[in-house]
C-alpha cells in the first residue's frame, strides 16, 4: 500500500458497511436475470434497474443468493471468534449447506462436502475449478485484513482453497481483495486501475480491453465484466446496473462490482430504493458484521488503538 494519509476511522467503517451492503444489493439485483443473455434481458426489461425478483430461482424482490450467504458465513466466523479460523469458516459453510440453500455452485458443494465427510480444509488442485465461487465471497477477508497485504494473501488463499484450488481463482481473489483495500483507503480510480494493470502483466488472460462480452461463471469472464463495468462508470448505481445487464452469472458479477463500488463511492452513493428492498434484519446484520470485521483489522487498530 502506498504511503498516503489514512482515512478517518469513521470513514473506514462507513465504506466497509457500503461495501458489504453493495455486495448484497448487486447479488439481489442480478440474481433474477442470472443465465439470461443481454438480449433476453433487454427484451424483458429494456434495462433492469430495480429488484424485481423471480428468475430461475423464483426469488422474492431483494432476496440474496449464495454470494451473500457464503460471505456471511466467513464474516460470522471471524466476528464471533475475533480471529481467523479456517475450521470456523468451514463449519459455517457446512451448516449453511445442510440448511439446503436456494443456490449453491457445484464446486462449492463438492469442497464443503469434502470437509464434512473427510475433514479436508484444502481441496486438491483441479484445472477445471476456475470458477468464481471463491472470489465472490472475498469481501469479508478484505475487510478483516485491511492494512496488511501479507495477511490478505494468506487468508484469501486459505478460504479459496476450501473449495477452489486454481491459480486464476487465486489471482482474482487477491486482486479483488487488494482493490477493496485501496477503495477503503479512499484511493482514486486511476490508482485502482493501476493495480489491475499490474496484475494483467502476470495474468494477461484477465485483459478486458476490448471487452469480450462474456459474463459466465468462469472467473476470468467474471472479473473481465467487473473491471469493464467498474472502470467505465462513475456512480454506484450505474456500475451495478451496467454489470447485471450483461447477463450470465449476473448475481456474482453484480455482487463483486457492488462490493467494489460500495467501498469506492460510499454509503451515500447507494440508492435508497435498493437498500429498502433488502431483508431488514439481514441488512442490519451485514452492517454490524462489516463494522466488526474492520474493527479487528490492522489499519483500524492502528488508527484507533483504544
Amino acid at each position: 500500500m502506498d504511503m498516503v494519509t489514512p482515512p478517518h476511522p469513521d470513514e473506514l467503517l462507513s465504506r466497509a458497511r457500503a461495501a458489504f451492503l453493495g455486495l448484497a444489493i448487486g447479488d439481489a439485483l442480478g440474481a433474477p436475470v442470472e443465465f439470461m443473455t443481454r438480449g433476453e434481458i433487454k427484451a424483458k426489461h429494456q434495462v433492469l434497474r430495480d429488484m424485481v425478483g423471480g428468475g430461475w430461482l423464483r426469488l422474492k424482490p431483494g432476496q440474496v443468493t449464495d454470494d451473500t450467504e457464503m460471505s456471511l458465513c466467513i464474516a460470522r466466523s471471524i466476528a464471533e471468534r475475533r480471529d481467523w479460523s479456517l475450521e470456523g469458516i468451514a463449519d459455517n459453510f457446512a451448516t449453511w449447506l445442510k440448511s439446503k440453500p436456494i443456490d449453491v455452485g457445484d464446486t462449492c458443494r463438492r469442497g464443503i462436502r469434502n470437509y464434512m465427510l473427510k475433514g479436508m480444509l484444502e481441496t486438491p488442485p483441479n484445472q477445471w475449478d476456475g470458477g468464481n465461487g471463491a472470489a465472490m465471497r472475498m469481501l469479508p477477508v478484505a475487510l478483516y485484513t485491511v492494512g496488511d497485504a501479507a495477511c490478505l494473501e494468506r487468508c484469501a488463499i486459505e478460504q479459496a482453497h476450501l473449495t477452489h484450488n486454481h491459480p486464476l481463482s487465486d489471482a482474482a481473489c487477491l486482486n479483488f481483495g487488494t482493490l477493496i483495500h485501496l477503495a477503503l483507503w479512499g484511493r482514486s480510480l486511476s490508482r485502482m486501475r493501476r493495480e489491475v494493470d499490474e496484475m494483467l502483466v502476470r495474468f494477461p488472460v484477465f485483459g478486458f480491453e476490448p471487452y469480450k462480452g462474456l459474463a459466465t461463471g468462469y472467473v476470468v469472464d467474471t472479473m473481465q465484466t467487473v473491471y469493464h463495468c467498474f472502470f467505465r462508470n462513475r456512480s454506484f448505481e450505474s456500475c451495478v446496473i451496467d454489470t447485471v445487464n450483461q447477463g450470465g452469472d449476473a448475481d456474482t458479477t453484480g455482487a463483486i462490482v457492488g462490493a467494489l463500488a460500495g467501498a469506492y463511492y460510499g454509503e451515500g452513493g447507494i440508492p435508497a430504493r435498493w437498500r429498502k428492498k433488502l431483508d431488514r434484519r439481514q441488512a442490519e446484520e451485514i452492517a454490524r458484521l462489516a463494522e466488526a470485521l474492520v474493527r479487528l483489522s490492522p489499519l483500524y487498530r492502528a488508527l484507533h488503538p483504544f
